[in-house]
């Protein structure tokens, strides 16, 4: 069985700031992590191929600048046997068009690179914490043509041959739905927590090498003109800080008519009466 995560590195939104000049995030030392939905969509394979799947392989692949390889090592160190990033400039600027375009077109290169027909199982984490689309998975799926399920929280093995059982989480509580392979499933979060790595696996991640996919790489399979700015609809025509709003006076240790008095005053003043 072959198995694939497709991860993304994001920055750690708890330590973002914004710009108050230019009104864009400042990225320059804030940490970059795996992001966290991902992070579960990693370890629900890891816990699949270990009931179901020994011999499963479970490879981890990411878009991004050259730096996402630590996010990749970081997934080889947690249970992914192996990795691949898909960097170019051509792809920069991508929206979740584009880039659920790219996605597929790698995920068809790299079964190209690996001597097989195509990928059982596709997972991924039902939307970056930097974006909070969820939509690359779900057009992912569109563009591979495959069955999906969106807000996994669990799968088991099926008794129907060729199948997996997903529990999704909605909004009135679970349900089971049975579904063919291949198939995506993008997974949100579960009861547990994902695993952590070992020094022993943190030092074995490290030693392997990344392979890189570049727009060149794959040739034949793709359209630049879908990728990067010129490939995506969507465009972002500007971006600002919300306002801080003041808090509200309160008007204590006075009676009821000298308060009435006293707000009115306030009031007009502000010329709001």
């Amino acid at each position: 069985m072959e198995i694939v995560v497709c991860i993304k590195q994001v920055p750690d939104t708890t330590e973002i700031t914004i710009d108050p000049v230019t009104n864009t995030l400042n990225r320059a030392g804030v940490p970059a992590i795996v992001n966290p939905f991902d992070a579960y969509a990693l370890e629900l394979a890891v816990q699949y191929k270990e009931k179901y799947a020994n011999d499963a392989t479970i490879t981890v692949v990411s878009m991004g600048p050259p730096q996402a390889k630590a996010a990749l090592k970081e997934c080889l160190s947690v249970g992914a046997q192996d990795a691949y990033l898909v960097t170019d400039r051509a792809f920069g600027g991508s929206d979740t068009l584009a880039t659920g375009y790219i996605i597929s077109t790698t995920l068809k290169k790299i079964c190209q690179l690996k001597g097989i027909d195509h990928f059982d199982l596709i997972f991924c984490g039902k939307q970056a914490i930097d974006g909070d689309t969820a939509q690359v998975g779900p057009q992912t799926a569109e563009y591979m043509d495959l069955p999906q399920v969106t807000y996994a929280v669990d799968m088991e093995e099926c008794p129907t041959a060729g199948a997996v059982r997903v529990k999704k989480e909605c909004e009135d509580g679970f349900r089971v739905i049975e579904l063919p392979m291949p198939c995506i499933i993008t997974v949100t979060k579960p009861k547990w927590e994902p695993r952590l790595a070992t020094i022993k696996s943190k030092m074995a991640a490290n030693k392997k090498v990344i392979a890189e996919i570049t727009a060149a790489d794959m040739e034949g399979l793709i359209d630049t003109n879908r990728c990067g700015l010129k490939g995506s609809p969507t465009k972002v025509r500007k971006t600002f800080v919300p306002q801080k709003k003041q808090g509200g006076l309160k008007i204590e240790g006075e009676a009821a008519a000298d308060a009435a008095k006293k707000l009115v005053g306030l009031l007009a003043d502000a010329k709001i009466i």
